[in-house]
């Protein structure tokens, strides 16, 4: 088999995946859409709020300290994330990966230290 052949092959399996994975969500939803059942009723479309009918404005604003503490707790869990495959490969990877991790987790540091001195982890 020529280097062309071989190319063309590997195009025609990405195409058929490819065509699979648009197909096949559309084929579930329309079966889906034809198989429940449809019975609209007032109450369905009522927001539900432990039973008790809802009052006033559903839309609460919320302290921007959530956010920040939700953004902080996400970035130090995304660096778990990444520290765990390089301590599972760490003897194939060698010196140079643990000075590529020292240098990501000194950042992180920073990022912390930064985030300290501006107080965004006191809560009030």
């Amino acid at each position: 088999m020529d280097l062309l052949h071989m190319y063309q092959n590997s195009y025609i399996i990405v195409a058929i995946f490819l065509g699979l994975g648009v197909i096949l969500p559309i084929v579930a939803l329309f079966f889906g859409k034809l198989l429940r059942p449809h019975k609209p009723d007032e109450i369905k479309y009522s927001t539900y709020e432990s039973g008790i009918e809802p009052f006033g404005d559903s839309r609460v604003q919320f302290h921007v300290r959530y956010f920040i503490f939700g953004l902080m707790f996400l970035i130090f869990d995304v660096e778990t994330i990444f520290l765990y495959p390089w301590a599972v490969a760490y003897e194939k990877l060698g010196i140079f990966a643990l000075i590529e991790m020292l240098i990501f987790v000194i950042m992180l540091v920073i990022g912390l230290i930064y985030a300290w001195k501006k107080k965004v982890l006191k809560w009030n």
